[in-house]
């Protein structure tokens, strides 16, 4: 029995543990890129149009007006 028995009680803790440590190895790696970047892409995502306005074709042409 052992090993085999063993196997397949223990298969979802296993996973479990293993997606948590990826998950992990991956937040640490996005902090890290973020603290050398200085959060940069930020400030390009407020550059969007709000949803209650009207695209003109003046948004479109012109990318310094806000």
């Amino acid at each position: 029995m052992g090993i085999h028995y063993d196997y397949k009680s223990t298969r979802g803790a296993k996973t479990m543990e293993k997606q948590a440590k990826r998950e992990k190895k991956l937040a640490e790696k996005k902090a890290k890129r973020q603290a050398k970047t200085g959060f940069v892409k930020e400030k390009e995502q407020n550059k969007t149009i709000p949803l209650d306005q009207i695209i003109t074709l003046d948004h479109l042409t012109n990318p310094d007006k806000k």
